[in-house]
């Protein structure tokens, strides 16, 4: 016979800590039931109590689980997810078949460690008939202090994500009708009697049973105790009343069919189960026959199932399209929900629900606000820029108000949409911290993202998220790594207790390497926003740098060559000593190429670099002595570059200048009576500040032969009588020849040895923080490079050189001299 095991919770003692089994094992036999014998060997499994082994689970003091109820998951829907995310260890279901859908939390929530769980981690005593945990690579017993941190912070992490989205719904009644809370009216408890009577019911009439009478029986079946829903699903006779519904499906009536997914809901179908696609499709057959209401209801259902609709939801949001301005305020919020939870919506749609939502603006609570914002950050779909300073119009006030949750869920959205709200962002800098350590992980990471999106630095805020996650570093995947890095590098934070703070997170980057095989960008991520902090570790470095990382980034979908030539970049100025992995000089040929291609349609084209350029080139006298180009191209941006020798004297470098303002023959430029007379015309005078700095009034030229043997005299100030002075520089360009332009000759760079070399940067307000001058975390490493390799750096501040944009010619080369020159000394 094959072996059967049974368990049972023992009374006033939890599933998790002790547990009878029962087997029976024939060697060498497969033997089959009867009907009789089935139900006799399935009503003794239920009577039997004695233990043949017993199983107990210690609980050190490190380990600490904790339950709460859980609404809308079972056991199997999450033992599914994990199996779907990787997570370390088993699952509950798996170890203790009889634990409930009320008893079951997040993997995560469990330990204070996911490597506790974990079945290498695990060995049995069979002498004591106990399960002892052991920790890998653990020789010490943990500290005192560092297991109370762990637990409170596994108090922390023990929540359902899928309860807390659907919090909004408890707000209002009308969300009865729309959305599926089983908590609300609890079905009738149902007996292990009238459960057996069922199941004979089932046994002798089913080729006759009404399909009324099925759902009723699936739906009574359902309300029995959660400890008992894997025993049912076992059942063979179960499995045939499932089987009666799938022939019926056609027949039940539109209450019968959400009876029979209630009925599913409760017992924790899982997401996989074939029957499942049999149900949508029956529903897709009733689309346009059901109103609205019950539309939005079998939706909520299907997304308690965890069972992705795609092709419903389609048929909904073509249904919502004709009828959106019908909709009621709780139709609209329960909408947003439903199309969040779908990921997907047309944008045209989505455009007329953010006028319904501007509309109802004022009636929606505080709740309801966070689950609007929550949908349309799920589905990609941002809100209007009017919507969202309502929004914030409407929620600062309040802000304290607001449940943690829904304030993350506004602020994901002011993140996507990139509006700012300044009495949002103040209210939000007084309200969040206190909240911090009684967030869960991933909450505080859009915190912690939202404002560095936003480039919000706020000390209070970001200090109290450092010293919060210190100690629940455990707990981070390493997308939150790669997030909580990024958001304290780009706002290039440094919090009282950096070093605590970088090494958790760096340690536990080390312990996810398994994730960067599927989500190769949150590591490269974290590497380079530690750069942004200078801290580089080797060890990880050389991994990113690799031929097998760069072998796995190429397979993918997105190229990610961009952020490994931004790291390489930055390990080859500020690493010296660093002897890893490196990318190949093609490799970053090709890369340097590429960016400088899209930064040149990017930054060249802005109007306040433009005009800087040829302000510079007239300025200094000419395209060769400036050049705008990236200096460092892993940093993505370009710069203005100018060499000046010992005496500050601007030295033409760039050889690669392709405009020249005069065109010019091999012959030289031809000498006309018209350009004699412009140029003897009128009184000598003292050259003013403007005409020092160089103009843009070009000469006409009119090119004719000029008579061979024609000369000029030239001298330093040489000056006609009634003409302008006519220096070297003036007569050079009249007579030299187009092919005699002269690059940076050897003498002129021997002149650099003891020169500057300057880079110029036109910042923008992208580059700093909110509000301030704090540089971020990118621009910032860029000036340290720069400075590392011997540059001078100066920079055209927006809040300057913008404004001067709108004055005269003159005050802007004024101020170009200015910064250019004096800041030199």
């Amino acid at each position: 016979m094959p072996t059967r095991i049974i368990c049972r919770r023992l009374a006033g003692r939890s599933c998790s800590t002790a547990a009878f089994c029962t087997a029976t094992k024939v060697p060498g036999k497969r033997v089959f039931f009867g009907k009789a014998e089935e139900d006799q060997s399935f009503q003794k499994a239920e009577k039997s109590s004695k233990p043949v082994v017993t199983f107990r689970l210690l609980k050190p003091s490190e380990y600490r689980v904790s339950f709460c109820p859980s609404a809308y998951t079972g056991a199997q829907r999450i033992a599914d997810e994990d199996a779907s995310r990787g997570l370390d260890g088993p699952s509950l279901k798996r170890d203790c078949p009889g634990i409930g859908a009320k008893q079951v939390q997040k993997p995560y929530s469990i330990t204070c460690s996911r490597r506790l769980s974990s079945t290498k981690n695990v060995t049995l005593d069979w002498k004591s008939n106990t399960f002892l945990s052991v920790q890998a690579n653990s020789t010490q017993p943990r500290k005192p202090d560092l297991a109370e941190d762990c637990r409170e912070a596994a108090d922390v992490e023990a929540h359902d994500p899928k309860e807390d989205s659907r919090a909004f719904q408890k707000q209002r009644p009308e969300y009865e009708v729309l959305s599926y809370n089983r908590y609300l009216q609890p079905p009738q408890p149902l007996s292990v009697e009238q459960r057996d009577l069922i199941l004979q019911n089932v046994a002798m009439f089913k080729s006759s049973l009404e399909p009324h009478t099925i759902a009723g029986y699936l739906f009574r079946l359902s309300s029995l105790p959660a400890e008992r829903h894997e025993i049912l699903k076992a059942n063979p006779r179960f499995a045939t009343l499932c089987r009666c519904a799938v022939e019926s499906v056609q027949l039940f009536s539109h209450s019968e069919l959400v009876m029979v997914l209630k009925a599913f809901v409760h017992l924790a179908i899982p997401p996989s189960h074939a029957m499942l696609k049999v149900y949508q499709s029956e529903c897709c057959r009733r689309a346009w026959e059901v109103d609205l209401d019950r539309h939005l209801l079998l939706a909520d259902l299907w997304r308690c199932l965890g069972f992705s609709i795609p092709r419903y939801l389609e048929i909904l949001l073509s249904y919502v399209s004709l009828h959106w301005k019908e909709l009621s305020l709780p139709q609209l919020v329960q909408l947003v929900y439903i199309i969040g939870e779908g990921r997907r919506a047309p944008e045209d749609l989505m455009k007329k629900l953010d006028i319904l939502v501007l509309k109802h603006l004022d009636a929606l609570n505080l709740e309801e606000v966070g689950a609007i914002c929550l949908g349309f950050f799920k589905s990609s779909c941002g809100l209007s820029e009017l919507t969202m300073r309502k929004i914030g119009d409407k929620v600062s006030p309040r802000l304290a108000e607001m449940s943690s949750y829904a304030l993350v869920n506004v602020l994901k959205m002011y993140r996507y949409t990139h509006v700012d709200h300044p009495e949002f962002l103040k209210q939000l800098g007084m309200v969040i911290p206190p909240r911090i350590p009684a967030i869960g992980t991933q909450g505080v990471m859009h915190i912690a993202l939202a404002c560095s999106a936003l480039h919000y630095r706020n000390e209070r805020l970001m200090d109290a998220v450092a010293s919060s996650i210190s100690s629940r570093a455990a707990y981070c995947r390493s997308k939150d790594v790669a997030k909580f890095l990024w958001s304290f590098g780009c706002l290039n934070y440094e919090p009282p207790n950096g070093e605590e703070f970088y090494t958790s997170l760096e340690e536990q980057l080390r312990r996810k390497m398994h994730e960067s095989q599927k989500f190769p960008e949150h590591f490269l991520t974290s590497l380079i926003a530690l750069a942004f902090a200078k801290r580089f570790p080797e060890d990880l470095i050389d991994c990113a740098l690799s031929l097998k990382y760069l072998r796995l980034i190429s397979d993918g979908k997105l190229d990610f060559r961009k952020d490994l030539f931004t790291l390489d970049g930055t390990v080859e100025i500020e690493c010296p000593d660093y002897r890893g992995s490196r990318l190949s000089p093609e490799l970053r040929q090709e890369m340097a190429g590429m960016l400088w291609e899209s930064t040149k349609k990017e930054t060249c084209t802005r109007p306040e670099v433009k005009e800087a350029l040829s302000l510079l080139e007239d300025m200094l006298g000419g395209p060769q002595y400036v050049k705008h180009h990236m200096i460092l191209p892993h940093t993505r941006s370009a710069d203005l570059e100018i060499w000046l020798d010992a005496d500050r004297k601007p030295l033409p470098f760039n050889s690669e200048a392709s405009a020249v303002k005069l065109e010019l023959k091999d012959s030289g430029v031809s000498l006309t009576d018209d350009l004699m007379r412009q140029l003897l015309k009128g009184r000598s005078r003292q050259p003013s500040p403007v005409d020092n700095f160089g103009g843009k009034d070009e000469i006409c030229v009119q090119k004719t032969p000029v008579q061979e043997g024609e000369s000029l005299s030239s001298h330093d100030h040489f000056a006609f009588s009634d003409g302008i002075p006519l220096t070297d520089a003036i007569l050079n360009a009249l007579i030299k020849s187009k092919t005699s332009y002269e690059g940076p000759d050897s003498e002129s760079k021997g002149q650099h040895l003891g020169g500057t070399k300057l880079a110029i940067q036109v910042s923008n307000r992208n580059q700093y923080s909110y509000h301030s001058k704090h540089l971020l975390g990118l621009p910032h490493m860029k000036r340290r490079q720069l400075r590392r390799i011997g540059y001078t750096v100066i920079e055209l501040p927006f809040w300057e050189w913008f404004p001067l944009l709108r004055r005269s010619r003159s005050e802007k080369l004024s101020y170009l001299h200015h910064i250019i020159f004096d800041s030199v000394l």
